[in-house]
Order: structure tokens, then C-alpha cells, then sequence
């Protein structure tokens, strides 16, 4: 596994129960800011979904983005861990991890 892909699946894996990341959020922790499409190229080939959660990393915008298993599912992992989908955005305020 490439060291960068391994830096955003140990930044992912810190992301607590109703809390969401962004893209570009964990490309600057993984020390490359503008590789948030790295980052989300790296979550699509996740195996280990069950320990690295990366239906919550999500889009600078608040939208959900994509997912390996769907944007639908994506949803309904977030909103059992009671993060709020309001007119297909994310209130990052309130749900986002410093």
C-alpha cells in the first residue's frame, strides 16, 4: 500500500461515529492538501470498510460525494450515526471534525 493511501486510511479510521471529514480536510492531514482526489481514489479501493469509515469523508460543499457501495448507502450509513442530510447537504458545522 502506497504511504500516502496508508496515511488517509489511519486519518479515516479516527473519524468518530457522527462526525464527517472532508476530502480536501484528510489530503491536508495525510500532508499533500491539494490531493483530495487522491484521497477519494484511495477510499474507493478501501476493503477494510468495516474499520476504515469512509462513508464520512464527504465534499468541501457539505454533499455526500461518492461512495464504493453508492451514494444512497452512503447516506443511510451517515443518517444511522446521526449525521443530518438536509436538501442533500451536510451541515459541516455542526458535524465536522477539527
Amino acid at each position: 500500500m502506497p504511504d500516502f493511501t496508508a496515511k488517509v486510511y489511519k486519518i479515516v479510521k479516527k473519524i468518530a461515529k457522527g462526525k464527517v471529514m472532508t476530502y480536501k480536510q484528510v489530503a491536508s492531514l495525510a500532508g499533500n492538501k491539494k490531493a483530495f482526489r487522491a484521497v477519494g481514489n484511495a477510499l474507493n479501493k478501501n476493503k477494510d470498510f468495516h474499520n476504515i469509515p469512509c462513508h464520512r469523508v464527504v465534499r468541501s460543499d457539505g454533499k455526500v460525494g461518492g461512495y464504493a457501495f453508492g451514494n444512497q448507502c452512503k447516506r443511510k450509513k451517515l443518517a444511522l450515526e446521526g449525521v443530518i442530510i438536509t436538501k442533500g447537504k451536510i451541515d459541516l458545522k455542526q458535524y465536522k471534525t477539527a
